[in-house]
């Protein structure tokens, strides 16, 4: 199909402004906002409301200075009419609403496969479109920034980029269709907990996720690992999205990379907050924080919880460095249902990815490797308890077994014709 819009280009000089060719008028976010079906889980994407204003001048436009990441040819994404999406979501209808953040609103929609052009609902390929708020800057910034990353980067625990649109004002995302929603839903959301099992499973998708965008001598740094951004399959596969606040990490002897202080409170490490220094290892204690979010089931910050207990990290800190208080962290809706082992290791890996020195903190293969093995323990806490109670049983029983047959025999010996002469 011929495409009517050009834009590419000057997309990739990250321009701001906008192209001329023909196109509907009808304004995706024009949507009343009653009408929403609002998710409520959308987490705050600021540290405080100016640190996603524009970003410093040093901050490029693509979020990246280094022309040579591509590691695909970006030109490979798809390039979709509005028309074509408008139709595939059914006129951005508020009941196809995915969800809401920063940058605008996610409907769900059907595209033909191996093409643009949109579908029957239920036919074809199922697809998540991301819009864009027409009047933020700063969210054509990300969005660029998104083309940019996914459109170089491609890896099974990174959610899939299928194309984009840009014509006039309107600026759009076509992503695969994550059938089970975020990792925050289903920590915070829904009524029957994440069984522990599928916990380790998505720990170590998002670990490997991270662990790709560090590798080789031009590392990206995600910058906003969060459980909001980690998105499940029908099977529990995690995978990285929103790559908007993405952006390169050091190379070549450079020790950080500097730039202004953006991402969500609650998961940012200390020493980019202060500094504004960013490494690798930035992502590392987002990661440490998730991980607690998994174990506990408690979010980063909670301001309805107690004083004392409303930043996740400073009340889990003391029970993390003694072994013998893990036990406490463990999402009480789990029951007995988690592995003994597993809630050990996990506590010791979130232990040192949240440590404030960010040299002591383990590298993101690190905790692949440390993660993998935990998969296949079945210690599971319920049978080691059924178990106990079991010999506790047993022990008991034999106790006072013992007892009858002592009493038993005594009484037999106290009757005999021999005791009972000495005792007349």
């Amino acid at each position: 199909m011929e495409k009517k819009c050009g834009c590419w280009s000057a997309l990739a000089k990250g321009i701001t402004g906008t192209c001329k060719s023909s196109v509907s008028r009808d304004s995706i976010n024009a949507l009343p906002r009653t009408s929403l079906v609002y998710d409520a889980a959308t987490e705050t994407r600021y540290l405080n409301a100016s640190n996603r204003e524009l970003l410093a001048s040093h901050d490029t436009m693509l979020s990246t200075e280094n022309p040579d990441l591509l590691k695909k040819d970006i030109r490979q994404l798809l390039q979709f009419s509005f028309q074509e999406l408008k139709s595939a979501t059914g006129n951005f209808r508020p009941d196809s609403i995915l969800g809401e953040g920063g940058f605008g609103y996610v409907f769900k929609g059907w595209i033909e496969e191996n093409g643009t052009a949109p579908a029957k609902p239920g036919t074809g390929v199922t697809v998540a479109v991301k819009s864009l708020k027409q009047d933020a800057l700063q969210g054509h910034r990300e969005w660029v920034a998104e083309v940019d990353f996914l459109g170089q980067l491609h890896h099974p625990n990174l959610v899939k980029l299928i194309g984009y649109c840009i014509e006039d004002d309107q600026r759009l995302l076509v992503y695969e269709f994550m059938t089970r929603g975020s990792l925050e839903n289903h920590l915070f959301r829904r009524s029957l907990p994440l069984p522990w099992s599928s916990r380790i499973r998505v720990a170590l998708g998002a670990a490997k996720g991270l662990a790709f965008l560090h590798a080789g001598s031009e590392p990206v740094i995600y910058r906003d690992f969060k459980t909001s951004n980690i998105l499940l399959d029908s099977d529990y596969n995690a995978k990285l999205s929103d790559f908007g606040l993405a952006k390169a990490g050091p190379q070549g002897d450079k020790t950080h990379v500097s730039t202004r202080v953006v991402g969500t409170y609650g998961y940012a490490a200390p020493e980019y907050v202060m500094t504004g220094h960013l490494t690798s290892k930035s992502d590392v204690y987002g990661f440490g924080v998730v991980l607690l979010e998994m174990l506990t089931g408690r979010r980063s910050m909670d301001k309805n919880r107690p004083s004392g207990e409303q930043n996740l990290v400073a009340w889990a800190k003391p029970y993390l460095a003694d072994k013998r208080k893990h036990y406490q962290l463990v999402d009480p809706r789990l029951e007995l249902n988690y592995s003994i082992k597993g809630v050990a290791k996990v506590a010791q890996i979130a232990y040192y990815c949240l440590s404030r020195d960010s040299k002591a903190r383990p590298s993101m293969d690190e905790v692949v490797k440390c993660l993998t093995p935990l998969q296949d323990l079945n210690d599971l806490a319920i049978l080691c308890y059924h178990s106990r109670s079991s010999l506790h049983a047993r022990r008991k029983k034999k106790s006072d077994g013992n007892w009858q047959l002592n009493y038993t025999q005594s009484k037999v010996v106290r009757q005999s014709p021999v005791i009972a002469g000495k005792q007349q």
